[in-house]
């Protein structure tokens, strides 16, 4: 039975042979920095998710899922008269 230790030891040789062994810690060349990655991924869509409110988070999403190689969200959307709500996309004052 392999340790803890061992396992992570394991991960981390899979890891800078380029295989991704943590979900969203793509890029990373050891299981430390896959981990860092993984992360930083999830707190930053939180962190926008919380500015923008659950609408606006929304709607970005809408948008970004609408473009292709060629065109941007907003272009692609206008030309197939999708509506995008922008005004969903302004962050709400922390402050208050």
């Amino acid at each position: 039975m392999a340790t803890r230790q061992q396992e992570r030891q394991e991960l981390d040789e899979r890891a800078k042979q380029g295989e991704t062994v943590v979900p969203g810690g793509t890029g990373g060349k050891s299981l430390q920095a896959q981990e860092h990655l993984a992360q930083g991924r999830s707190k930053g869509g939180q962190t926008r998710k919380e500015q923008l409110g659950a609408e606006g988070y929304q709607e970005m999403g809408r948008k970004g899922g609408l473009s292709t190689m060629d065109k941007s969200g907003g272009e692609r959307a206008e030309e197939e008269g999708i509506e995008i709500d922008e005004s969903k996309f302004a962050t709400k004052n922390q402050n208050k």
